[in-house]
């Protein structure tokens, strides 16, 4: 059977089975707003992210503990010396504290975190079809993203380093599920305010608590992944090899982080909004995605006097 056949099979299951026609609603809404390239732009800003706040991370180390060579010993010793591309460095020069690059490092992650905040604003309003004339301005989009970096960066690094505790080491059957909780707790609070707050339109809870759901379960599934990650194969790869599985490892990683809060989102437009079924092709077209077609057009709309308007050739099916 070939691919093409396959799609107008499950076009056909899809239309039958409420579960099938949900699922695929999703996956056509997702295609229609790009969600790869939303998600890689969210991933790229991360990535970017992750070197000036390390930088931050070393520094602050080097100044709190510079009266401390036993503490620094322990730590250049354990994880931290383990770390592909900076434990060389770190063995040769210690921790060392420096006004210079912490202040790099600042004004890097905070740009970097802005490009993150910025790039999921506008994922989120274009997921949820907002018209560009109804989205915050540049400076407004700006503050609220300072204020969301403080915020939802907080939330991510207890989440992540409660996972992490799980995934990375073996702790008691207590610990591992004490970890799983808070850092479960933490996601669903982190997806819950990222999907409000960074929607330029009111949402209730109940539209957001699907897409909530299914973003926390499957970052924290990548927490601990990243976790084994960590400590089963970074840790054991020959230092020129490391660089590459950790530069491509948190590629990966970040970009599948990104695409499953691309598609929670997703998941609630389409509940919210009861997009389904879906076609996967343009005949028949069912309502559904008349709607969702004009929805995505009416984005375009760019000044107040500006007002889209959509038509058909067909008669509805």
């Amino acid at each position: 059977m070939s691919i093409t056949d396959r799609l107008h099979a499950l076009d056909r299951r899809q239309q039958s089975g409420p579960r099938a026609s949900f699922v695929a609603a999703v996956i056509k809404k997702f295609g229609d707003d790009q969600g790869g390239e939303l998600a890689a732009l969210i991933s790229y800003y991360g990535f970017v992210s992750l070197f000036p706040l390390l930088l931050v991370f070393v520094s602050i180390l080097g100044f709190v503990l510079q009266g401390d060579p036993k503490t620094q010993k322990e730590l250049l010793d354990g994880a931290l010396g383990q770390f592909p591309i900076i434990s060389d460095q770190l063995k040769l020069h210690g921790l060392e504290g420096s006004n210079t690059a912490l202040a790099i490092g600042l004004v890097g992650a905070l740009l970097a975190g802005l490009g993150i905040t910025g790039a999921t604003q506008a994922a989120f309003n274009r997921i949820w079809s907002v018209p560009i004339k109804d989205r915050p301005n540049f400076i407004f989009a700006r503050l609220r993203g300072l204020g969301m970096i403080a915020l939802l960066g907080t939330l991510s690094v207890i989440s992540t380093v409660a996972a992490g505790f799980v995934g990375a080491t073996s702790h008691s059957a207590v610990a591992v599920a004490a970890g799983i909780l808070v850092a479960f707790a933490f996601n669903l609070a982190l997806f819950l305010l990222a999907f409000k707050l960074l929607t330029a339109v009111e949402l209730s809870v109940r539209d957001l608590a699907p897409g909530v759901l299914v973003a926390a379960v499957g970052w924290q599934l990548l927490q601990h992944l990243g976790g084994f990650y960590l400590d089963h194969v970074l840790k054991r790869t020959a230092p020129l090899y490391g660089v590459f599985a950790l530069v491509l490892g948190l590629l990966a990683w970040l970009f599948l982080g990104a695409q499953i809060v691309i598609i929670a989102a997703e998941v609630n437009v389409v509940k919210a909004r009861r997009l389904w079924p879906r076609s996967f092709f343009s005949s028949p077209l069912l309502e559904a995605d008349r709607r969702a077609l004009t929805s995505s057009a009416e984005v375009e709309e760019r000044i107040q006097e500006e007002n889209v308007e959509v038509t058909f050739d067909e008669k509805p099916v």
